[in-house]
């Protein structure tokens, strides 16, 4: 008679046992050869400042902004010296000639008073031209010397400002060649347009005047263009000369191989980044602005005048150093985010990642014997004469 109490279990004959009515049914034994486990999925090190691993837009964003929180005396006291001694050499420079030309133009009588108003109006424009030459270099240097903390904080490292500026040694003159091309390309593309411009206004009549606007117009939408396509294709230049410290023409030429196949994402991550540091800024130097309009005659309601002027230059002072300041902070996150995109795409691209990572078990073992990771075969004869230009802390 066979057992009938379906909730038996069997035993190792196959048979009915006697081990109770809830006995749990005996599962079939796996042999040892499938038995292990597979092993399990872990992340990639994240060493220092990024995870090493082709990085997401948040990862880029957030990157951006922890160069600044994570090794912030160096950063910033650089960032801050560079930008109030371009500030203040600028708002210097023009104000002097300012004055001077405006001195000039009013004492000026007779018929050398167009010629020295003319002369004062070009002295003032190219006052203008040096300040703004005096801003590229000195954002191109700061780009270059973020750049470098970026390199060095994806390792897990951590430069002092001395670290920095020996890290930077030999290649300013690189970045400034760099900016001063900029600068003399930007110049001959408004020269250009404006010749063209003036051509058509100088036609006269209903079609030069047409012609003339359509001429502006044109070279506005397409200087616009050309500075997107060139900026993104090129915004590279500065991480390859000081990272990989790769002589300026092969340091084009990097930047635009990296960029060329991520055109769009590059142009669209710069972008962003651009267009929220500058929001941000705007919505905190906006109050500025208005304390400095509307401050001078809430300090003084008397109305008098010494007093007036000494608290609208008090005022005008400490605008001044807040918004050194906070271009500082929005200049730091600028110039990380193309030294970012520099390390993805060649994480992307060559395999970075992996260089990164056997660079960062090696040092974590006490070996000094592995090669700098970010040295390339173009790089290597560029370096070979070189000091080692780091001390990381």
């Amino acid at each position: 008679m066979s057992n009938s109490n379906p909730w038996q279990s069997p035993d190792s004959s196959g048979n009915s046992g006697e081990s109770g009515p809830y006995a749990p049914p005996v599962l079939p034994q796996i042999p040892a050869q499938y038995g292990t486990p597979a092993p399990s999925w872990t992340p990639p090190p994240k060493p220092g400042l990024i995870p090493l691993r082709p990085m997401t837009l948040g990862t880029i964003l957030s990157a951006s902004l922890m160069v600044l929180r994570r090794n912030p005396r160096p950063i910033f006291g650089l960032s801050l010296i560079i930008m109030g001694v371009v500030t203040v050499a600028s708002l210097i420079l023009v104000g002097i000639v300012t004055f001077l030309g405006v001195d000039r133009t009013f004492s000026a009588t007779g018929v050398d008073a167009d010629i020295i108003e003319a002369g004062a109006t070009v002295g003032v424009i190219l006052a203008a031209l040096f300040a703004v030459s005096l801003s590229l270099v000195g954002g191109s240097i700061l780009q270059g010397i973020v750049s470098i903390e970026v390199a060095r904080g994806a390792v897990g490292e951590k430069l002092r400002l001395s670290g920095l500026w020996a890290a930077a040694k030999g290649r300013l003159w690189a970045l400034i060649g760099w900016s001063a091309l900029v600068a003399v390309a930007t110049f001959f593309g408004i020269v250009v347009f404006a010749l063209v411009a003036a051509l058509f206004f100088a036609i006269g009549g209903t079609a030069g005047t047409v012609f003339g606007v359509l001429s502006v117009l044109a070279g506005i939408v397409i200087g616009i263009a050309l500075m997107a396509w060139l900026g993104t294709s090129l915004a590279l230049v500065p991480s390859a000369l000081m990272i990989e410290r790769l002589p300026l023409g092969r340091a084009i030429r990097r930047s635009w191989s990296l960029v060329s196949g991520s055109f769009w994402r590059t142009f669209g991550i710069l972008a962003l980044i651009i267009v929220i540091v500058q929001v941000v800024s705007s919505v905190v130097t906006a109050p500025l602005s208005i304390l400095g309009s509307f401050g001078a005659v809430l300090l003084n309601p008397t109305g008098n005048e010494a007093a007036g002027t000494a608290t609208f230059v008090g005022l005008y002072i400490v605008t001044m150093i807040l918004s050194v300041a906070i271009g500082a902070i929005t200049i730091i996150i600028q110039s990380a985010a193309p030294a970012l995109l520099y390390i993805d795409l060649r994480m992307r691209k060559e395999g970075f990642d992996l260089d990164l990572s056997r660079f960062v078990e090696a040092r974590s073992t006490g070996d000094d014997s592995v090669p700098d990771p970010y040295v390339t075969v173009d790089s290597k004869a560029a370096r070979a004469s070189e000091p080692a230009p780091y001390a990381a802390s």
